[in-house]
């Protein structure tokens, strides 16, 4: 197994459909064997469907203002914060802005990671949901 160097104007971006957009990083395509990350994008007041995880979560707002809705509560989210969010805790992220969007790096603990929709119950792979298995 080699080290790699990623450049992430040349990955792919996968449309999630209601203004979120997920650029795919470390991934078992590049090697990882335990963890996973990447970038989304959320438009303007658009929001990520509350939802949970298999394994623990970590993300970075990287630009643009925010709420992180976790476990029922609310936290209002600008660049260089961070979370951590534990297996099975239920959490979304809002972009409340009205013309900027708001960038975020997530990290999840494990390379078999799964999400989750609350509303819904269906589960899926992380991986698969970006194209990446």
């Amino acid at each position: 197994m080699s080290a790699a160097l990623l450049r992430p104007e040349t990955l792919v971006v996968r449309d999630r459909g209601g203004g979120i957009r997920t650029r795919p990083m470390v991934t078992a395509k590049v090697g990882s064997r335990q963890m996973l990350n990447g970038v989304t994008v959320i438009d303007p007041g658009c929001a990520v469907p509350l939802h949970i995880h298999n394994c623990e979560e970590s993300v970075l707002v990287l630009s643009g203002t925010g709420r992180a809705h976790i476990d029922g509560d609310e936290h209002d989210v600008r660049p260089r914060d961070l979370t951590w969010i534990p297996a099975g805790v239920p959490h979304f992220f809002r972009n409340v802005s009205d013309r900027d969007p708001l960038e975020i790096f997530w990290t999840y603990a494990s390379i078999d990671a799964t999400r989750t929709i609350v509303a819904t119950g269906v589960t899926t792979r992380i991986d698969e949901e970006h194209g990446e298995r």
